[in-house]
């Protein structure tokens, strides 16, 4: 995959104007499952801001450990969850 066809998606993720949008094109894009562990990385996101252990959110979310790692160290290094997850 080229930087290219990145750089394309990201232009038609900013055309989207409304959850409905995000919605219809996150289905056509996505499986159910690729989508359902996108949202539980959000929500493994959220549970780590609010100061839960590994073992809770796993409980909650059932997340994998090496999934769970990998968004603890996003968190606090990255940017995008500091900057749009509540």
């Amino acid at each position: 995959m080229s930087n290219e066809s990145i750089e394309e998606l990201y232009d038609i993720i900013l055309k989207l104007q409304s959850k409905e949008d995000c919605k219809i094109f996150f289905e056509d894009l996505l499986t159910y499952k690729e989508l359902e562990n996108l949202s539980q990385r959000v929500e493994a996101a959220k549970l780590l801001k609010e100061g839960n252990t590994y073992v809770q959110i796993q409980e909650k979310t059932g997340i994998a450990n090496q999934t769970l790692s990998r968004v603890s160290k996003s968190l606090k290094m990255g940017e995008g969850y500091k900057k749009f997850i509540n």
